[in-house]
C-alpha cells in the first residue's frame, strides 16, 4: 500500500461530499464467514459467503469482460463454449452456482474465472487447442478454481477485499498519456486479469485435478488435459508477453504436464478412448480460426510494445486490420495505440469505427473521451463518458474525467459535484489526490 497517496477524510468530510450529490453514505459490509469447503467437506474460513462471490461476480465481472474487448459476437461459438461448460459445471462439486461460459475478444492467450461462476476464455487461447477435450480441460480448470473457492479464499488474505470496497478504476493517465504499453494494456477496463487472483502452484494443481475428474465425468478423455498442459508448457518456452501475463496468474511447470499425463494413464487410463471431438471442436470454431492472421498480429503488437518497438506495434496492428478490418479488439487496439503515440485524432477515428462495429460494447468510448480531452473537445467528452457509463454503469474513473473535463471547461461547481462522487468511491491513489487536493482550493473542504 502507498501510504503517501492515502486520503484521509473524516466522516463529517465524507458527509459534506456526499451532499454535493444528494446521496447518503453507507455501511460497507464486513466480507467473511465461516464455511464449508465444497470439496473437502471441511471447514474453512473465508472472505466471502457463496452470496457474496455471486455478488461480487455480478459486479466486477462485466467491467473485466469489457476490458478483453467484449464478449465475442459469434453466438454459435459462445452456445457451443457455454454448453461445453455447463455439462463440466454439473459434473463439479458446486453444481448449484450460476456458472456461465463464454469467449472474449482479447488476443492474449488466457482464461479466468470469478468466484460467482462466470467463466472467460480469451480467443487468444481458443485458436490454441486442437478439440473439445482441450476445451473441457480448460473450463474444468477454471470450474476447479470456483469449486475449490481460490479467489474466496484470496480475499481472504485481502486480495480481492480492496477491489470489492475501492470499485473499478482505470490504469493510465491521460495528463501525460502514462505509460504506452501500460496504456494499451489498460485502457478501458483492468487489462489481462487485473481483477483476478494470483493463484499458487497448489491452487493450480488442484484445479488441474479437479479440472480432470469433472471432463472424464462429463465424458471426455483425460487426454484433453495432457494436450491442454502441453500447449501451456509450450507457450511458457515461448516467453511472449502474452505468455508472461499467463502465467503470472496461472502458474505453469513441467510438473503440472507430467501430472497430467501420470494421471491421463493411471487413475484415469480406462476413460483414455473417451471423446476428443476435434471434428466438432473444427467446425465450431471455424469462424474464429479465419481470424487466427489478425489475432496473431494483436500478439506480436503486444510485444513489440512491451519492448517499446512502436513501430513495429503499428505494423502489427495495421496487419490485424488489414486480416480483419471491422475487428472489434483490432480496432479499439490501434486506437489505444494512436493514443499512446499522441495522435487524440487517429484515436477518435478508430474509436468511433469500433463504435460501429460493436454498439454495445462500452471501451471504445472511454478511448474516445480519452481522446477529445487531449483535443480539449470536453463537451465531447464527457458525452462519451455518459454512454461509457450507460452500457457500463458503475466506474468511479468515469466521475473523475468528468470531473476534469467540467474543470477544463471552468464550470466548477459540476467539476466539484464529480471529484466529490469518485472521493466517496476511492479514497487513494493519484486521482484522488488531484481531486481531494481541487475540492480543497475551491474551499469545499476545510480544515
Amino acid at each position: 500500500m502507498n501510504r503517501k497517496n492515502d486520503i484521509s477524510i473524516s466522516r463529517r468530510k465524507l458527509l459534506k461530499l456526499a451532499a454535493l450529490n444528494g446521496v447518503a453514505l453507507s455501511a460497507l459490509p464486513l466480507l467473511t464467514s465461516c464455511a464449508i469447503d465444497p470439496v473437502t467437506g471441511k471447514k474453512s474460513f473465508v472472505a466471502m459467503s457463496r452470496q457474496d462471490e455471486i455478488n461480487m461476480d455480478r459486479q466486477r465481472s462485466p467491467y473485466q469482460f469489457s476490458g478483453d474487448y467484449g464478449v465475442s459476437t459469434d453466438t454459435r461459438l459462445n452456445e457451443y463454449v457455454n454448453r461445453v461448460g455447463l455439462e463440466i459445471a454439473r459434473n463439479s462439486h458446486r453444481p448449484d452456482m450460476p456458472f456461465s461460459y463464454r469467449v472474449v475478444n482479447a488476443a492474449y492467450v488466457n482464461a479466468y474465472s470469478f468466484p460467482g461462476g462466470s467463466i472467460a476464455a480469451t480467443r487468444g487461447i481458443i485458436i490454441a487447442l486442437q478439440n473439445e477435450a482441450e476445451l473441457a480441460a480448460l473450463l474444468g480448470h477454471e470450474t476447479g478454481h470456483v469449486c475449490a473457492r481460490h479467489a474466496a479464499e484470496q480475499a481472504g488474505k485481502g486480495k480481492l477485499s480492496q477491489l470489492l470496497l475501492a470499485g473499478a478504476t482505470l490504469a493510465s493517465s491521460v495528463a501525460g498519456y502514462g505509460n504506452a504499453a501500460g496504456l494499451i494494456q489498460n485502457i478501458g477496463g483492468f487489462g489481462a486479469g487485473a481483477l483476478l487472483a494470483s493463484y499458487s502452484r497448489d491452487n493450480e494443481r488442484e484445479a488441474d485435478a479437479l479440472g480432470l475428474e469433472y471432463m472424464t465425468r462429463a465424458g471426455y478423455s483425460p487426454l484433453g488435459m495432457v494436450g491442454l498442459t502441453k500447449v501451456l508448457l509450450e507457450l511458457q518456452h515461448g516467453k511472449t508477453s502474452d505468455a508472461q501475463r499467463l502465467f503470472a496468474s496461472h502458474p505453469m511447470s513441467s510438473e503440472r504436464y507430467q501430472f497430467a499425463q501420470q494421471e491421463a494413464h493411471g487413475r484415469y487410463r480406462q476413460m483414455l478412448n473417451n471423446a476428443l471431438n476435434r471434428e466438432r471442436f473444427m467446425d465450431m470454431t471455424a469462424n474464429l480460426r479465419k481470424l487466427k492472421g489478425a489475432i496473431k498480429a494483436l500478439q506480436d503488437g503486444s510485444t513489440a510494445m512491451s519492448q517499446k518497438k512502436y513501430r513495429e506495434a503499428q505494423t502489427a496492428y495495421s496487419k490485424a486490420l488489414q486480416v480483419a478490418p471491422r475487428d472489434y479488439a483490432s480496432l479499439v487496439t490501434m486506437a489505444k495505440f494512436q493514443l499512446s503515440q499522441k495522435r487524440p485524432a487517429r484515436a477518435v477515428h478508430y474509436a468511433e469505427k469500433a463504435m460501429q462495429v460493436y454498439p454495445s460494447e462500452a471501451q471504445a468510448h472511454i478511448v474516445a473521451s480519452f481522446a477529445d480531452i487531449k483535443l480539449g473537445r470536453y463537451n465531447k467528452a464527457i458525452n462519451q463518458l455518459d454512454h461509457y457509463n450507460s452500457l457500463l454503469p458503475g466506474n468511479p474513473e468515469v466521475l473523475y474525467y468528468k470531473g476534469l473535463s467540467f474543470e477544463k471547461m471552468q464550470n466548477r461547481q459540476n467539476a466539484a459535484q464529480q471529484f466529490s462522487g469518485y472521493l466517496r468511491k476511492v479514497r487513494r491513489g493519484e486521482h484522488a489526490k488531484y481531486a481531494y487536493s481541487r475540492l480543497k482550493s475551491w474551499g469545499y473542504i476545510r480544515k
